[in-house]
């Protein structure tokens, strides 16, 4: 069954020209104008990904999302001009999964969706218990299987991608991974991403470990080098 892509983007050239990439490569799409006829068409017929501009008329990508988020946590990709930095950051930390700056490849465009859309399946499988699925450290528990995560016994919500940057760093305590290592770790090997991104989501997480823990330390900034998980 073809997965489903919702397009929003004031710029009909970019929405037809996504459009017919993505079709040609087997998605099924939606486009949107602006986030008002957005949100409405999201909420009533969720896709299994969306990809917004940040720059909309009647309603922007931020705006959009914050209430996408109320409901769902679709995968969401933006698209953002090249100065929009501040927007990309604030929209990773509102919940975004991952940001393009316009021009864009479209074929780096379609990696991207087809790795979210890999990783988001995650949280649909329903297979039993596999102890190698299963990484334990202290107070920390990583359930690969079902994509659950718990701090002190208290669940933390992550994103697909936030889970495996977990992950990756629980697995080797006291081990530094450089971002390098932590992109392949989230996004594989053949797509990149901006080592900005990877801060985010590193900010993210401690955000929300922070917020069932205030003590929580674990995740270590080495600056210049990475980052690691506390032995």
């Amino acid at each position: 069954m073809a997965h489903t892509v919702a397009l929003v983007d004031d710029d009909r050239n970019i929405l037809a020209s996504v459009s017919i990439a993505l079709e040609a490569e087997g998605f099924d799409v939606r486009t949107y104008t602006d986030g008002a006829e957005a949100l409405r068409g999201l909420s009533q017929r969720p896709p299994d990904l969306a990809v917004l501009d940040i720059k909309m008329p009647r309603m922007d990508g931020m705006e959009l999302l914050q209430r996408l988020r109320q409901t769902s946590q679709m995968p969401v990709i933006f698209l953002t001009s090249k100065d929009d930095e501040l927007d990309e950051l604030m929209g990773l930390r509102m919940g975004a999964d991952d940001y393009i700056k316009k021009p864009f490849s479209q074929r780096l465009l379609i990696e991207r969706i087809r790795a979210l859309l890999r990783r988001e399946a995650l949280r649909g499988e329903t297979v039993d218990a596999d102890p190698g699925q299963i990484v334990t450290r202290g107070p920390l528990l990583l359930d690969g299987a079902r994509h659950a995560c718990s701090w002190k016994g208290q669940p933390i919500d992550l994103t697909v991608t936030e889970f495996l940057l977990v992950r990756a760093l629980a697995q080797r305590p006291g081990h530094v991974k450089n971002r390098d290592q932590l992109m392949d770790a989230a996004y594989g090997e053949h797509v990149y991403v901006d080592d900005r991104t990877i801060d985010s989501h590193i900010k993210r997480l401690r955000k929300k470990f922070k917020a069932v823990d205030p003590d929580f330390s674990q995740i270590e900034t080495l600056y210049g080098v990475g980052y690691r998980y506390k032995e």
